[in-house]
């Protein structure tokens, strides 16, 4: 497969993991309510490096709307990159969220058709994979044509592309919602409601088929006609009650649940338009009326589209915003939660200074309920030593995570940490000794212990399937 190649490549692809485990400090100040929901306030690749071990493969739905490079300036951020300073900000930030899909999970990212869209396909074709490419919707979000200027005789573009790829193409994605039947029962039959269904043919030229004239419900077809049934199933119709003689001729009586298995669905259409789901200006105008007056953001994606995409996927989803502006992912889940019943639960990060005072306001307002918190310290200090801020619940989900790749979703109760693929995972506060071991949750197989210093020697430690990893070193390694 082609790939895409930028100064500075190499140095976005080994970004991800260079950058250094962080920790998360919850403001109960600036929290409404004690729920699972979260707002992050921080650099967006730090605040990714935090949540890994916590919601790693547990994401069913990620929507970003990351600067479209279109190199102007905007009131509350920065959109002028060159191509490769865009790519390099880009790429890292991908690679991350890749890691907090579900397994059948899906991406959606918001761009333009100007400026980076054609970037953006390739570096998302290397990262999540070309067989993993679900589509381009296209969302209609300019009505109002520009009248002045030069631009009034030039191609007016009203639509912006939304990338969509999922995580494992072997997974069905989409739920799709059951249509409106068109299918009317005006009819009252021997069980309830009912349409009636002549169940004669034709009998002339090559339709003729003598076998097919018998009496049903004591009557023949009528003249020129002849049944479309056979004799065995128009028996088992007359035993179940399911002909009727309406009107002088015999009809087949279909009731609702005959026709269940044969729901239609409304189809996920990759065009959302305007009049169905606003337009940028209407995402505006709904913003300000929330926050009571104009605060700047001139292009604001209004939630009805956001609800559009995520609707499509499972109503207990959890669903990510690494590039949350003004918060309308948030929003768009209460307001989908409030009309289907669902239980979807929001990520949101934002790293510039108006993620309390606009982006968490505006979800406040709205009736979300959520945790604040800022990114933190790094783990390790800059000598490599732990650094003493960390709680011991924090290193043993850093520690889960980072021997068993798995996110780490229950609190432990320490010194065991967790098992995994049968071995067990001891955080100890300070150094391994037999009087030590002998105090720990009996587990059977093996047992990785870590601690601040081992007493024991290797044999004794071979003999009985231990483990032994030293804090800090043999954890940042």
């Amino acid at each position: 497969m082609p790939e895409l190649y930028w100064e500075g490549k190499n140095e976005a692809v080994n970004a991800a993991k260079n950058i250094p485990a962080r920790l998360l400090e919850f403001d109960s100040a600036s929290s409404v309510g004690d729920d699972d929901n979260l707002i992050v306030h921080g650099d967006n690749l730090d605040a990714l490096k935090a949540l890994l071990p916590f919601y790693r493969a547990r994401v069913k739905c990620i929507y970003i709307d990351p600067p479209y490079n279109t190199h102007s300036a905007f009131e509350h951020y920065d959109d002028n990159f060159e191509h490769a300073e865009w790519l390099s900000m880009m790429y890292p930030r991908l690679e991350l969220l890749r890691e907090f899909l579900s397994d059948d999970g899906a991406i959606f990212i918001s761009i333009n058709f100007r400026d980076e869209y054609h970037h953006l396909r390739c570096i998302c074709d290397e990262i999540f994979g070309v067989k993993n490419y679900v589509g381009t919707l296209t969302w209609e979000s300019l009505t109002q044509p520009t009248n002045s200027g030069r631009a009034k005789f030039g191609l007016q573009i009203k639509t912006e592309p939304i990338l969509c790829y999922r995580n494992n193409a072997a997974e069905n994605i989409f739920e799709l919602t059951p249509a409106q039947s068109k299918k009317n029962y005006p009819h009252k039959g021997k069980f309830g409601a009912c349409r009636f269904e002549v169940i004669e043919k034709s009998d002339a030229g090559t339709f003729s088929r003598p076998t097919m004239k018998f009496k049903i419900l004591g009557q023949y077809p009528r003249e020129g006609k002849r049944w479309q049934i056979g004799e065995e199933t128009a028996r088992q119709l007359e035993a179940a009650g399911r002909v009727e003689i309406v009107d002088g001729i015999v009809k087949k009586a279909i009731y609702p649940e005959d026709e269940a298995d044969n729901v239609t669905f409304k189809p996920f259409w990759s065009h959302l338009r305007a009049a169905d789901v606003g337009t940028a200006q209407s995402g505006k105008e709904i913003l300000n009326s929330i926050m009571g007056e104009a605060i700047g953001f001139d292009t604001v994606k209004p939630p009805a589209l956001i609800e559009e995409l995520i609707r499509h996927l499972d109503k207990n989803s959890l669903v990510l915003d690494a590039f949350a502006g003004s918060g309308t992912t948030a929003h768009a889940v209460i307001n989908l939660n409030a009309a289907d019943g669902g239980n979807r639960k929001f990520i949101l990060i934002e790293e510039k200074e108006y993620c309390k005072t606009i982006t968490a306001e505006r979800v406040r307002r709205v009736g979300g309920k959520f945790k604040f918190c800022r990114v933190g310290a790094k783990l390790f200090e800059e000598t490599g030593a732990l650094n003493p801020a960390v709680t011991a619940a924090e290193l043993a989900a850093h520690i889960w995570f980072k021997f068993t790749g798995q996110a780490y979703t229950t609190a432990a109760t320490l010194p065991l940490i967790g098992t995994h693929n049968g071995a067990a995972y001891y955080l100890l506060d300070g150094m391994l000794t037999k009087k030590i071991l002998e105090t720990l949750p009996a587990q059977t197989g093996a047992k990785i212990i870590f601690g601040t210093a081992c007493r024991l020697s290797a044999d004794f430690l071979s003999a009985n399937k231990i483990i032994f990893k030293q804090l800090p070193a043999e954890i940042k390694a």
